[in-house]
Order: structure tokens, then C-alpha cells, then sequence
């Protein structure tokens, strides 16, 4: 029975391992400790987490198998938060980590960009000597790479003994992430030089590389490249291929690649409509959203995309039109939601709610930020706000976005030279943007902000996207 739980685990055959599951009932093995375990990993990698965590809460003695596959599957579906939570708890039984919960844990480190808790796990692999196999390594490298540490896991990288082709693509996309699209190439270049075989993730970092650095030639010349390989182009690869080109000003073109590709789902409609949206191209966008409201009506960021670009300029009454659908359908946003980690602990912040414990403080810390921000001759992009109201009621609703409360959060509760890391859930605006750079400076604080998209480092009043994101 454990092994059939295996196979249905490997490939998340969720109604097979069901139907186990009723077998183990009625032949009486659930007391069994190797089909408990089986079963708490079945349903983790299936992505029923509280199903796993209610066969977990019933094994009377836990092994390390049980507590490593909870761990992984809570990194799994992002609860970043229960993940190392679990990992504490095991160690306070005394059961000592091995590779796969490290893993697991480093990984949740890397989605949610808790750098001190993943620096911590790395000084403990350390101190215990425990063996850094290449999974583990790369786990590290991805881990530094998306809680903005990019030197450090090039460092780690560097140093592997083995690389194999997901450790060269972990770097890749880690650079990638970061903007740094000349050393993505690079890599790639020793990558090929090292006789490794790129895959298909290998040819994403690379492509949106290209799209993050404006390297549009290189990435059409990378395009060519995986074709020769015999890779054949995912619906990933085709989705950064319209980026690349969209972000080159080459929207039309993009377009026409899009309509080649077999099928274009709605990432790469989406794509095309913000890009219509930032070249303001009114009605091609309108044919595009047709397109995409045909293939995700009840997807409210397609909703949000279409209803900001008539904002823009200043279409009120189609923006009003789109705004009443979304309500018709019960169509809600997703919130803006930024988190910081403050002492092994995330703190999540959502635009305009202060239900935090120290909202009054954060109040104070934000009021500080706006008069030091405004002494620099700081304006308020209110276009950024696309709302049909004045603009004192847009520079407050700026004012309350959720990477100002989190960076906010960042100055009350840490001291320089000490970065403020936040990760955000939403592409970064523009005023936030330009607000961090003022606060980077006037403070003389490093903050690194990772959003939807991409890294933006702020040092001194610049940031490392330079203005191209």
C-alpha cells in the first residue's frame, strides 16, 4: 500500500490515491507507520494540505519521513509561515532535519524571501556538518537568489562540485529575476561550455533575461537557439517571447508572433493587453481583452488591466462599464498584499488595512516618511491612482499602498545599515517606485523589493531596474 501511494504521489494521481486510501481503511492498515507516512506525503504532494495535515495529526509516533513531507507540502502551497513552524516543532521533539525537510524548508524560505530564516538553516547545515548534496545546493542558491541575495548565490554556485541542468537554470532564472540579463547570458554561455544540456527552464530564465534587460535582438537569437536544441517551445516560452517584444516597443509584433502560436492561452492575451494598455493603444487592447474575457471571464485581474487603461485615458464611462460587470459577475481584486520578515516572522500588510498591533506606530513612521519625502520636492504621481476622484483622495490612497506600510514597517523595526526586504504580490507602481528611491536615499537605507516580475534593489536613490520594468 505505501508503495502505491508512492507511484499516485509521483504523479498526483489524486482520485487513484483516494481509492487507496479506502482499501487501507478496510483492510485495517491505517495504524501501519509506513502507510501513515505514506499517506501524510500523498496528500502534501497532491496539494491537499489539510487533508495531510489531519493523517499527520493522527500518527501517534512521528518519523522524520511524516514531518519532512508536511514541511515540503506546506512550502508546496505557499504557508510559508506553517512550513517553518513545523520545522521548529520537529526539532523541539528532537528529531533532527535531513536533506529532504531541509529542502523543503529552504524552499518555503525562497517563496516567501524570509533571508534571516534561510541564513539561519544555512549556518545550522553548517554547524551540524550535515552533507550538502546537489539538491540542497541548489535549493540554497535559488533561496538567496529570490530573497535578493544574488551575490551570495552566485557565491554558493561558484563553489558546487557538481552543477546538473537545474542547478545552472536555478542561476539563470536567479539572474534573470534580478535584471541582470548580461550575466544570465554569461552563465548560459559556461553552461554550454560545460557540456550540460539546457531544458525548457533553462531557455525561461534565458528569454526573460532578455525581456527584463530590453535585449530583444538576444532574445530572438536565444529563440532560434532552443529551437535548434529540439526544445519544443511551452506556452511558457511563447508567453516570454511576447514579453520580450512588448517590452521592446514591438507590440504589433507581438501580436502576430502570439496569433502563430498553437493556441495562446490567456498569460500571453494578457501580456499583449498590458502592453497595449502601457503603449495606450486603445483599440487594439479592446480586441485583445475581447480575446481574453472569452477565455477567463471570471478572472478579475483581465477586468483590472482593461479597466486601468480606460483610466488612463480617462475613458470613465467604459471604465465604469467594466467595473459594473465585474460586479454583476461577483468578480472581486485580488489586494495588494506586502510582506516583511521582522524577526523570523512574516508581516503581511494589505492596502489601506490597519488591523496590524502597531498600526498607530506605522501611522507615525508613514507621517515621518511624507514630510521627509515631500522636503526632496517629491509630486505625487497621481495618474498612478486610476480612480475618477480628486487628487488629494489619490495621493492618500498611494499613501496607504501596501509596499509603504511594509517599507514603513521595515524603519520602525530595524536600524541601518541593516536592507528592508519586502516581497510583494503585485507588480510595484510607479509612485511607489519613485517613492522608494526618495526613501532609500533620505534614509540611507538599502531596500529590496521583490515583486510579481522581478527585483528592484533602491541604494541611494536609484534602483537597479533603472526605470525599466
Amino acid at each position: 500500500m505505501a508503495f502505491v501511494l508512492k507511484a499516485c504521489s509521483a504523479i498526483m494521481a489524486l482520485e487513484e490515491g483516494q481509492q487507496v486510501h479506502a482499501r487501507i481503511l478496510r483492510s485495517g492498515f491505517t495504524l501501519n507507520p509506513y502507510v501513515q507516512s505514506s499517506l501524510v506525503n500523498f496528500y502534501a504532494k497532491c496539494e491537499e494540505i489539510k487533508i495531510a495535515r489531519k493523517m499527520f495529526d493522527e500518527i501517534t509516533e512521528r518519523n522524520l519521513v511524516s514531518w519532512s513531507a508536511m514541511i515540503t507540502g506546506y512550502a508546496r502551497v505557499g504557508m510559508v509561515n506553517e512550513a517553518l513552524s513545523m520545522f521548529r516543532q520537529m526539532q523541539g521533539v528532537g528529531i533532527e532535519p535531513d536533506e529532504v525537510s531541509l529542502v523543503g524548508v529552504i524552499s518555503a524560505c525562497a517563496m516567501a524571501g524570509a533571508l534571516d530564516i534561510g541564513k539561519w538553516i544555512h549556518a545550522y547545515i553548517n554547524k551540524r556538518k550535515i552533507d550538502i548534496d546537489l539538491e540542497l545546493n541548489t535549493a540554497l542558491v535559488n533561496m538567496y537568489a529570490k530573497c535578493g541575495c544574488i551575490e551570495k548565490a552566485k557565491e554558493i554556485f561558484d563553489e558546487m562540485p557538481v552543477k546538473d541542468s537545474k542547478a545552472w537554470s536555478s542561476m539563470i532564472v536567479g539572474l534573470a529575476i534580478h535584471g541582470l540579463a548580461e550575466d544570465a547570458l554569461e552563465v548560459f554561455s559556461r553552461m554550454e561550455e560545460a557540456k550540460a544540456k539546457p531544458n525548457h527552464v533553462t531557455f525561461i530564465g534565458i528569454l526573460s533575461a532578455c525581456a527584463r534587460g530590453g535585449l530583444v535582438s538576444e532574445g530572438k537569437r536565444h529563440w532560434s537557439r532552443m529551437l535548434e536544441l529540439g526544445i519544443e517551445p511551452s506556452m511558457e516560452h511563447y508567453g516570454c517571447m511576447v514579453d520580450l517584444l512588448c517590452r521592446g516597443g514591438l507590440v504589433d509584433e507581438a501580436y502576430n508572433f502570439a496569433l502563430s502560436t498553437p493556441s495562446p492561452n490567456p498569460v500571453i492575451w494578457r501580456t499583449l493587453l498590458v502592453g497595449y494598455k502601457k503603449s495606450r493603444m486603445l483599440q487594439q487592447a479592446e480586441i485583445v481583452a475581447e480575446q481574453l474575457l472569452e477565455l477567463e471571464p471570471l478572472n478579475a485581474e483581465n477586468y483590472i488591466i482593461l479597466s486601468n487603461l480606460y483610466a488612463t485615458v480617462s475613458q470613465w464611462e467604459k471604465m465604469s462599464h467594466v467595473r459594473k460587470k465585474m460586479k454583476e459577475k461577483g468578480i472581486k481584486a485580488v489586494p495588494g498584499c506586502t510582506s516583511i520578515e521582522i524577526d523570523g516572522f512574516l508581516h503581511e500588510f494589505v492596502m489601506g488595512d490597519w488591523s496590524h498591533p502597531e498600526a498607530e506606530e506605522i501611522k507615525r513612521t508613514l507621517k515621518d516618511v511624507s514630510v521627509r519625502i515631500h522636503s526632496t520636492g517629491y509630486e505625487p504621481c497621481v495618474s498612478s491612482v486610476l480612480h475618477n476622484v480628486d487628487d488629494e483622495e489619490k495621493e492618500n490612497s498611494l499613501s496607504e499602498h501596501s509596499e509603504r506600510l511594509a517599507i514603513a514597517y521595515g524603519l520602525l523595526k530595524t536600524k541601518a545599515p541593516a536592507a528592508i526586504r519586502i516581497v510583494k504580490n503585485l507588480t510595484v507602481c510607479w509612485d511607489c517606485h519613485e517613492v522608494t528611491k526618495i526613501i532609500s536615499k533620505v534614509y540611507n537605507r538599502e531596500i529590496i523589493v521583490r515583486d510579481r516580475v522581478r527585483f528592484h534593489k533602491f541604494v541611494n536613490g536609484t534602483c537597479s531596474c533603472r526605470d525599466y520594468w
